[in-house]
């Protein structure tokens, strides 16, 4: 009997000794390890977004008042409206223009202040960054004074040339022209800082080799600075479009939407629908046609990274 019991002691021990070491094991991988530590952040994702757009779904299939399971029925009330097909091209073409001109210009700029000798760089990169740290509604404020159809400082410059008065907010294809405008300046900073760090990890030796190969400064770009930046810019550009199609204070204190809804984007017309106009689950309706956009924007741009990513 005490055999036994020593024999049944040595395999609890055993096995005991085996969690222990299989639990050490574990936590010594690096997957285990990146995993516990982003935890926490997961959970705060989960909390602050799943469970918002899980709702915001739920929502979307009440009727006005919140007490009546009507399905689709909003979504289809949508569809036949006008308004909204006018948001949804409004909204396309405000955020895949603002997108492109904003990559244009954090692509030069990012250039330009990378062949700035190393002492100047750091002088040059904080006074191009202030648009981009300067809160969004205190800077479009500025831009509003500047558009002010009796005092705009545009119109005033302007007059010297002999043009305008031009209404900046109060037509509509200015309107769109402004709203596009004021996010490129607030969002081309932040596409500058990127791409500027991109280019001090591409190596100087292949610029040498192409160089030597004849190559001109065209060439360089598309050959070998393009290529190796191919992914920081495909990632920019689609955290950007998310950014972009969410936007509301830029449209919200230019123009308001108007003139007659020409200016209003998703989130600025689900503000005017759900908030205002008191149709809370029209108003979420509004908002989750962003997500069928930009899942199919996000679905061809990893793609395209990750078999770039299986090709090296």
């Amino acid at each position: 009997m005490v055999d036994v019991a020593i024999r049944a002691d040595s395999a609890v021990d055993g096995r005991a000794r085996r969690k222990r070491g299989s639990l050490r094991t574990a936590l010594k991988r690096k997957s285990m390890t990146a995993f516990l530590m982003t935890l926490p952040l997961i959970l705060l994702i989960a909390l602050l977004v799943i469970y918002p757009a899980f709702y915001s779904l739920h929502l979307a299939t009440l009727n006005k008042s919140m007490q009546r399971f009507v399905g689709l029925g909003n979504f289809q009330f949508l569809f036949k409206r006008e308004t909204f097909w006018l948001v949804v091209e409004q909204s396309c073409i405000f955020a895949i223009t603002a997108v492109v001109f904003k990559a244009l210009i954090g692509f030069v700029v990012a250039h330009l202040v990378h062949n700035i000798p190393a002492k100047g760089q750091r002088k040059w990169r904080g006074m191009l960054l202030v648009p981009w740290v300067i809160p969004p509604a205190m800077s479009t404020l500025a831009w509003l004074w500047l558009f002010d159809p009796s005092y705009s400082a545009f119109n005033y410059t302007l007059s010297f040339f002999g043009i305008g008065p031009i209404a900046w907010t109060g037509e509509p294809n200015w309107a769109r022209f402004t709203v596009i405008l004021v996010n490129i300046w607030f969002g081309a900073p932040f596409f500058m800082i990127l791409y500027l760090a991109s280019l001090k990890s591409v190596p100087e030796q292949l610029y040498e080799a192409a160089a030597i190969d004849g190559a001109n400064w065209w060439q360089r770009i598309w050959y070998v600075t393009l290529p190796m930046m191919r992914n920081i810019i495909a990632i920019t550009t689609l955290f950007s479009l998310i950014v972009t199609f969410a936007n509301f204070d830029i449209v919200r204190i230019l123009t308001t939407g108007g003139p007659l809804d020409h200016t209003h984007i998703f989130a600025t017309w689900a503000f005017r629908v759900g908030i205002e106009g008191g149709d809370i689950p029209l108003g979420a309706s509004v908002s989750l046609f962003m997500f069928p956009i930009l899942a199919i924007a996000a679905i061809f741009i990893l793609r395209d990274i990750n078999k770039r990513g299986n090709e090296a």
